[in-house]
């Protein structure tokens, strides 16, 4: 795969390129070693009901293992199949590169035992094997107001349990931190900058303000969609800008519904992702066909949120020192000074499972 796939200098477009490989094969043979700069996905959840029969299908004894209420064998083996993808993502990030993976715990009762299965540690554990550094990881908040969250006897303990209304996002980078070493890198990174406010936000260690994704679509879609383990478009957005800047290239080994290739072409990045299940490709492009209407509402959504920042700290006679030189706005830090938001002109289709996006030109 060509590593040098963008024209953005002169007077030319900038363009990314997306490909979308559907594969039964845990093992990325299209992707160079050290070639990816960003990991953004989302597998399936061992010890998750819905996703028993997938699991069992990659390796039978997982089945016998459920059959025998032998649950911490399941959550071992599970985990095995999963192994294989981080050890694959370990050899295609470059150095510096990072890997952001939304996983969430697991409670079930299997035989006569109810217990929590822990898939965030289980990962860490194995990351770290791999020789991934372990950066802090967010909690992303999930609360439900469903009457019938509460499990176990309700009022009388000791046998009722804690909610699980929470997942989490590891963040695991590899061989220390990135270089930045020419003009044009530097150049880049300045112009992939986000705004003071939003680092205040994003940078927390817990997410109270993204919602879940709904699991309905029409009707004949409904099991498709429950099997997508989909997360919110604004989770892989918000990533995106927060790990990479413009022209990087993300992979999301566990696509799904197209999420993370979506967030990336609004955010002006390549994008590869891989998937098993070939009849999520419709689902796909019923989302790439609506990216050009994303991505002005989205760039539009940032600008004024900021603006209306700035409103309330000249409000409050708060000193702003600088002015964005794109935008004509001020800005709280000298690092905002350069940002910019890429809005895209045009969605191309130039093979199967492969799309361009062009973005207008600056002015």
């Amino acid at each position: 795969m060509s590593k040098n796939r963008l024209i953005s200098n002169g007077c030319h477009s900038m363009k990314t390129n997306h490909q979308i490989f559907f594969s039964n094969s845990r093992k990325m043979k299209e992707v160079e070693d050290n070639s990816i700069d960003l990991v953004v996905s989302s597998p399936p959840y061992p010890l998750i009901e819905l996703w028993d029969e997938m699991f069992s299908t990659l390796n039978p004894e997982i089945k016998n293992a459920l059959i025998n209420n032998q649950g911490l064998l399941v959550f071992e083996l599970m985990h095995k199949e999963l192994d294989k993808v981080w050890e694959e993502i370990f050899k295609v990030l470059k150095d510096g590169g990072i890997a952001c993976i939304n996983i969430g715990d697991a409670t079930r009762k299997i035989g006569d035992d109810f217990q929590l299965y822990p898939n965030h540690s289980r990962i860490l554990k194995h990351c770290h094997t791999l020789g991934f550094q372990v950066l802090p990881s967010i909690i992303w908040r999930k609360p439900t107001n469903a009457p019938n969250k509460f499990m176990g006897s309700g009022m009388l303990p000791p046998s009722a349990y804690v909610t699980l209304e929470h997942e989490y996002i590891l963040i695991l980078r590899k061989n220390g931190k990135r270089s930045f070493k020419s003009k044009q890198e530097k150049e880049k990174r300045r112009r992939s900058a986000y705004f003071w406010e939003e680092r205040n936000q994003w940078f927390s260690d817990v997410w109270f303000d993204l919602r879940g994704t709904g699991q309905k679509l029409e009707e004949e879609n409904v099991d498709l969609r429950k099997r997508s383990g989909a997360f919110p478009f604004e989770l892989a957005y918000r990533l995106i800008n927060m790990f990479s800047i413009e022209e990087d290239t993300i992979l999301d080994p566990f696509l799904g519904t197209g999420t993370t290739t979506l967030a990336a072409m609004v955010a002006g990045r390549n994008s590869i992702g891989f998937e098993i299940d070939i009849n999520f490709w419709a689902l796909i492009q019923t989302k790439l066909n609506n990216v050009i209407n994303i991505s002005r509402d989205h760039i539009a959504q940032r600008l004024k949120s900021h603006r209306l920042f700035i409103a309330k700290r000249e409000e409050q006679q708060k000193d702003i020192k600088y002015i964005n030189e794109r935008y004509n706005f001020p800005v709280i830090t000298k690092q905002e000074t350069e940002l910019r938001f890429l809005e895209i002109e045009s969605l191309v289709k130039t093979k199967d499972f492969e799309y361009e996006v062009i973005y207008k030109k600056k002015k």
